[in-house]
């Protein structure tokens, strides 16, 4: 409608941004492998359409549709990087819960948490923010949740003392050993159920939409630069396990991604009835799998040659890929996790207090995934409806977690994001496609449980690069902001120092904070040990009260005011709901839903599923 005001160039990203163009008729309908080097030459006229702070070199961005086998590749690696994060939380989770022992136990909770983040990842793709980003169990709840079930009442009993009177009806011990942690979870369950409500209502409402009124580059970057440095720990604790194979995993990931990412291997397809030579970015599509499945496998030579210590008390044990091998013989081949699987939830007020600082430290910190998996996805910032909806979805997300009984909620994975940097590939059918993997791989206990046998310095190696990533995208934020001036370096360096500072000096000092409420003490606790909310915070405080012109504090830039930037307002139709385009511009009604685009954005081009 207003091609007529725009330039050449703005003519030939229209015509470039078909809601249905060339590349999704190659991709869907032809299998013809040498037609997929079409997605590079588009990626390059998209280049032109988007803004210069995403990826020149995406081979899809978020609205292109790779093949069919392409997409559960390259969903299979998201699902492989996720994994250890995922994976995590069952394993940090199974002492407090009273399950350290019980590995049948342990084995249903990994499958419902997978099951769950592959079910909210299809909701967030398809009907939250839309981006091209993978859900999963969230770090932020686990501190709640440790001091919910470090209260006496919660302490794990002497299974040994109770057993003794049972020892002649192994049935009866069973039960109680399995009413013990189900009881333990319940509690969980309740409290994220009800916390999960506050990010539901941020969400509907648009208060997260009217915050952001007032965020701009210097609140977004010292948040998601935290993110990534706040990780230098479990980064660090699990490459410190063999640092030879993480530093392998490390260069292995380098080499695909970078030194080889321009290296097109030969491949052989057969079409038209005869056989045909063409040639594949295979190293640059799969570079995070490629590099972790290489040093995977130096470890499990290593260790079938007994070249690896045998003993858990020498340096370099846990490289071994042997020591979970219990856990593939114990897991159920297949396993259907329902609601209410475990009981009713219970509801403390103490619990939930609790677990809504872990909800509000989760929506800072998705808040801020949204923009970096933006950027490195070839879409415009995501408008306020997008994310507004993205955060109500996350709500409804950590509730499917509560009722599903996962023992923790979903929230956006910045590792997945960072994958998007180095493969290049911000398609959000890939993303969807890893979704449903994560559904159905959930199902199937013994096959989750073989990646558990991965060692801990393979996914060191591979956080190295990942989170790295993630404070990289963090920095460049800054791009469209003044460095030369000083306002804008104190607040950078103060929000990015005391996002490290004041949550090591609570983790330190746990008891420094008494105020005469529990609730209250644990509310304070949480949110001052969570370094992204701190930098969030004081970024987004400091930016707002200290003054600045918008050129200086790039805001102009970061809004899209400039003429140059009406390129992107055309590329924003990537937010809209899938086939509700019409139904929402005849009924005016809806464009003042906050979740919903406005009728201004609601006349954008239709929108991909």
């Amino acid at each position: 409608m207003h091609l007529t005001q725009q330039d050449e160039k703005f003519d030939i990203v229209l015509r470039n941004q078909g809601a249905k163009d060339s590349t999704f008729e190659i991709s869907d309908t032809s299998n013809d492998p040498e037609k997929i080097s079409i997605s590079e030459p588009h990626a390059n006229s998209l280049e032109e359409g988007l803004d210069p702070r995403s990826d020149g070199n995406l081979i899809y961005s978020i609205n292109d549709r790779p093949p069919w086998y392409l997409c559960i590749l390259l969903g299979f690696q998201h699902y492989i990087l996720a994994f250890g994060g995922i994976l995590a939380i069952p394993l940090i989770l199974a002492e407090p819960l009273c399950i350290k022992e019980n590995n049948a136990a342990k084995s249903q909770l990994i499958s419902t948490i997978f099951f769950v983040s592959g079910l909210c990842t299809l909701l967030q793709t398809t009907i939250g923010t839309r981006l091209p980003i993978l859900q999963g169990g969230t770090f932020t709840f686990i501190t709640p949740t440790l001091a919910i079930l470090a209260l006496p009442k919660w302490r794990c009993p002497d299974m040994t003392a109770t057993a003794q009177p049972n020892t002649t009806d192994p049935a009866a011990l069973l039960v109680d050993a399995n009413e013990v942690w189900k009881v333990r979870i319940r509690e969980i369950q309740g409290a994220i159920l009800v916390a999960s409500m506050l990010q539901l209502v941020l969400g509907l409402s648009g208060l997260v939409g009217l915050v952001l009124r007032f965020i701009g580059p210097l609140a977004i970057a010292p948040t998601i630069n935290l993110i990534g440095l706040s990780l230098f720990i479990q980064a660090g604790q699990k490459s410190g396990a063999h640092w030879g194979i993480a530093a392998l995993t490390v260069f292995l990931i380098l080499l695909f991604s970078q030194y080889l990412s321009k290296v097109n291997l030969p491949l052989i397809a057969y079409k038209d009835k005869k056989w045909k030579v063409f040639q594949y970015p295979l190293f640059k599509l799969f570079s995070a799998l490629f590099g972790m499945c290489g040093a995977w496998l130096v470890c499990f030579l290593l260790t079938y040659f007994n070249a690896l210590p045998s003993s858990p008390n020498e340096y370099g044990y846990m490289a071994r890929t042997d020591i979970n091998l219990n856990a593939v013989k114990s897991a159920a081949w297949f396993y259907v996790p329902y609601p209410g699987q475990w009981g009713l939830p219970t509801v403390s007020v103490s619990s939930v207090l609790g677990m809504m600082a872990g909800v509000l430290a989760s929506t800072m910190e998705s808040i801020g995934d949204y923009y970096a998996c933006a950027r490195l996805s070839g879409a415009p910032p995501p408008p306020t409806h997008a994310i507004n909806r993205g955060i109500a979805v996350e709500g409804v997300g950590c509730i499917l977690a509560a009722l599903w009984g996962s023992g923790n909620g979903t929230t956006s994975y910045s590792q997945n994001i960072a994958a998007l940097g180095i493969t290049r590939v911000g398609s959000r059918l890939v993303l969807q496609t890893a979704g449903l993997l994560m559904i159905i791989l959930g199902l199937f206990g013994k096959f989750s449980a073989v990646f558990i046998t991965i060692p801990d310095p393979v996914i060191g190696g591979m956080f190295l690069i990942m989170f790295g990533m993630v404070a990289a995208v963090g920095i460049s934020s800054l791009q469209y902001v003044d460095l030369n001036s000083s306002r804008n370096l104190l607040i950078l360096g103060f929000s990015t120092f005391s996002g490290l500072v004041l949550p090591t000096w609570f983790h330190s000092n746990p008891g420094m904070i008494n105020t005469g409420l529990k609730e209250l003490d644990q509310l304070i606790m949480i949110l001052f040990t969570t370094h992204m909310f701190i930098g969030g915070f004081f970024g987004f405080v400091l930016d707002n009260t200290i003054p600045g012109t918008e050129e200086e504090r790039g805001i102009k830039s970061w809004r899209k005011v400039d003429k140059e930037s009406q390129i992107q307002i055309t590329d924003q139709s990537c937010y809209n709901l899938p086939f509700c385009t019409n139904f929402i511009q005849r009924f005016k009604l809806l464009h003042y839903l906050p979740f919903l685009p406005s009728i201004l954005e609601s006349q954008e081009l239709g929108t991909h599923l």
